[in-house]
């Protein structure tokens, strides 16, 4: 399903990271505009390109399940099953963030995060060592994009490096589903 990427694609990608930028990039659901989720300067960048209310959260992606203890105080026992399990890609909301930038958490201290299954996001995760936010790559408001050829101009400007893997791919233009996880172990769907 998915082609090889160029390492050099990558270490650009990368770097932008590093340096508080935006990138344009794949993941395992439909494209995103991603930054640092620890840095708050480069999550401000995020909100002013979209244009989006600023107590709107973001997305986080992660690379391993194991990672969770480090951005979430109190995890369900049954998240690591959900995470295990599931065939569709899924973004569960946790209460209690930690160690994430203040202005990528929800005012009710919640945050979404994915555990990707996509091999660009995961080897930048893996190098980059911290997290990174998704947020799908449109202007507040506008219908998220299918695929590459559909992001508005506007976003492709607006960020500092445009990803090359996957943008001849036509996508399903398919989010995440999201459910929210309260430390008990209850939960409710948010998007299916």
């Amino acid at each position: 399903m998915y082609t090889s990427f160029d390492r050099e694609d990558l270490n650009k990608a990368l770097e932008t990271l590093k340096s508080g930028g935006l990138i344009l990039y794949p993941t395992d659901t439909i494209w995103g505009i991603g930054c640092d989720a620890t840095n708050e300067e480069a999550v401000a960048k995020i909100f002013a390109l979209k244009g989006r209310d600023i107590g709107k959260s973001m997305i986080v992606l992660l690379h391993n399940d194991n990672q969770l203890a480090s951005y979430v105080n109190d995890i369900p026992e049954v998240a690591y099953e959900l995470i295990e399990y599931t065939e569709k890609p899924l973004t569960i909301v946790y209460s209690n963030a930690k160690n994430l930038a203040a202005n990528a958490i929800a005012e009710d201290g919640s945050i979404g995060i994915r555990v990707v299954k996509h091999p660009f996001c995961e080897q930048l995760l893996q190098r980059f060592k911290k997290p990174i936010i998704s947020t799908s790559a449109n202007l507040s408001g506008e219908p998220s994009p299918k695929s590459f050829a559909d992001i508005d101009d506007a976003v492709k400007q607006g960020v500092d490096y445009i990803v090359e893997y996957q943008q001849d791919e036509e996508g399903d233009g398919k989010s995440s589903t999201v459910m929210k996880l309260d430390p008990s172990g209850k939960f409710v769907f948010l998007r299916k």
